[in-house]
């Protein structure tokens, strides 16, 4: 069968680390798909942390992708949980045009030990905030939404329900997957994730966001609205594969899902992992300790060393760099 005329199917590599803007023709119903290879290896590798931990924090950077792009101006991004559950903090940042960067802290001692933890264990209770920084001079948002252990897309779903009232569908996915190596050289597992944003602006506009379909959504709208059951129904059978597969290209799982509906993809925006630590911002956070408080930092020789929470980069300064 061929393809939609309004629907390009890319011809060259470069499918991995973006998100594509797509928009249904029949239905009008705009959405979001992200595919991240490199990008959320990179991030996931530098902490080695549990399988359970670098799927909950992939996924949260999947959404933060989603949500960052989204941003109309230059700007930053921010998803932060606090629980009491055995993942009690993650934290996952986007800077314009496409910097991610994200940091789980857990229990070691259990789930190194492990364990098997459900969600519910694993995140506990407790909040997730989403804020979005303009710049300066310019007001900061944020919202705040109950995190209960069912998972960083539930919340999600709960925080943009509350927040904009716009009724969507939310699929986030994250696995390894063995690539083979090259030239006799030795294969690896990475890490990859991908997710789907489907959504129904509201008739006078509003924030892209992501909300879960339910009985209070029909509330929201007013009356059925057929249009986006139809879609909301084609997006469901997305599968976890789908979104993470390498070799499908993000517009031909479009063009699979949504044909019906006719859809159109617009130019991907690109995302890459991306640490703003350098030894510069370093030393200056570390002149700005009194001489007692750098004593307690330093080691048995003299030194300081630092190592930074996002990318586990290490910085060793000598004694006389830091009097």
């Amino acid at each position: 069968m061929a393809d939609a005329p309004a629907t390009q199917i890319r011809k060259t590599p470069g499918d991995d680390d973006l998100v594509l803007p797509f928009r249904t023709e029949r239905s009008g119903i705009i959405g979001r798909l992200v595919r991240l290879g490199p990008a959320i290896d990179e991030i996931l590798s530098h902490h080695a942390a549990p399988v359970p931990v670098s799927q909950a924090l992939g996924e949260a950077v999947a959404l933060t992708a989603l949500l960052g792009t989204a941003l109309k101006i230059d700007g930053k991004l921010t998803l932060q949980t606090k629980t009491d559950g055995l993942l009690d903090f993650l934290v996952v940042s986007y800077e314009t045009p496409g910097r991610l960067r994200g940091y789980a802290r857990y229990d070691k001692r259990r789930l190194s030990a492990g364990e098997d933890i459900d969600q519910r264990a694993l995140l506990g209770e407790g909040h997730l905030a989403i804020t979005i920084d303009q710049g300066e001079d310019m007001e900061r948002y944020q919202g705040i939404v109950a995190l209960d252990g069912d998972g960083i897309g539930e919340a999600a779903l709960s925080y943009f329900r509350q927040s904009e009232q716009l009724p969507s569908f939310l699929r986030l996915a994250v696995a390894r997957h063995y690539t083979a190596g090259e030239n006799g050289a030795p294969g690896r597992w990475q890490w990859r994730a991908g997710g789907l944003l489907v959504q129904h602006l509201a008739r006078d506009g509003g924030i892209e966001a992501a909300v879960e379909t339910s009985e209070e959504d029909e509330d929201i709208l007013g009356d059925t609205d057929d249009d986006w059951e139809r879609t909301r129904i084609l997006a469901s059978t997305v599968e976890d594969h789908e979104l993470l597969d390498p070799t499908l290209a993000p517009e031909r799982l479009l063009y699979r899902l949504f044909h019906e509906e006719g859809v159109r993809a617009f130019p991907s925006a690109h995302v890459e992992a991306f640490c703003r630590c350098s030894r510069e911002r370093v030393h200056a956070f570390l002149t700005s300790f009194g001489a007692a408080e750098l004593a307690d930092m330093r080691e048995p020789d003299g030194s300081i060393s630092v190592t930074c929470e996002f990318c586990t980069k290490n910085y060793r300064f000598a004694p006389d760099e830091i009097a």
